[in-house]
């Protein structure tokens, strides 16, 4: 089973996918980590997206998708995984077909307002010395915008200030459209109210996820 998570900035796909992986062992794959990790290991690959990182230039799709190739192919990725940042457009959606064609798939997308993805992330505090992360609203700190743990003043990071959150929605929604339209036509769609708390968004993805795997193996005993 691969499961493509997707969802504005603020959505709280990581979270979700952290929880997912935990609860049925399938392993989250997110862009972010796994580019950082082949770079820090000094893989071929990673050299190479750290020579274009070098240069100031998009890593390209042809090595991303190389590196997505080699992880899913590991044993621990067998019986399912979760691909959080990935695919971010039709092109990559259909390279990632291409290379695992035979792995079902759910396309989960967890919606949030922009209203609400601005206040979420304009909450967003983080400490400058531990990098713990704080949420004026919902997690806040003991003190007045004060670390708990190393009692350095929180700041706001430069991608949740408020122009940079629009124009980082901008870009989400122009990606996001097509997939959802291709994703809906291939009848692998779903969608969830993330504006509800963490708890919630997580039981309904995983009744989603139990209904489809349940489906799945009534399927191959069928054969």
């Amino acid at each position: 089973m691969r499961i493509i998570l997707f969802g504005p900035p603020g959505s709280g796909k990581g979270t979700q996918g952290n929880l997912l992986e935990k609860k049925y062992g399938f392993p989250k794959i997110s862009m972010g980590d796994l580019l950082r990790s082949e770079v820090q290991d000094g893989t071929p690959l990673g050299k190479e997206a750290e020579a274009k990182m070098n240069r100031g230039e998009l890593v390209s799709d042809d090595i991303v998708v190389k590196m997505i190739k080699n992880r899913i192919f590991k044993p621990e990725c067998q019986k399912g995984y979760i691909m959080d940042g990935f695919p971010r457009d039709i092109s990559q959606a259909q390279r990632l077909e291409e290379i695992d064609p035979a792995s079902e798939e759910m396309a989960i997308e967890i919606y949030l307002s922009d209203q609400a993805a601005l206040n979420r992330l304009g909450a967003r505090r983080v400490c400058p010395d531990c990098d713990a992360i704080y949420n004026l609203i919902n997690k806040p700190p003991k003190k007045d915008e004060t670390c708990d743990v190393c009692e350095e003043k929180l700041m706001l990071r430069d991608d949740d200030k408020p122009g940079v959150i629009k124009d980082r929605l901008k870009i989400y929604h122009e990606q996001t459209e097509v997939l959802i339209e291709y994703y809906s036509r291939k009848k692998v769609y779903f969608r969830i109210d993330g504006e509800e708390t963490v708890e919630s968004v997580f039981q309904h993805i995983s009744s989603l996820l139990d209904k489809e795997l349940a489906r799945s193996q009534e399927a191959e005993v069928t054969k």
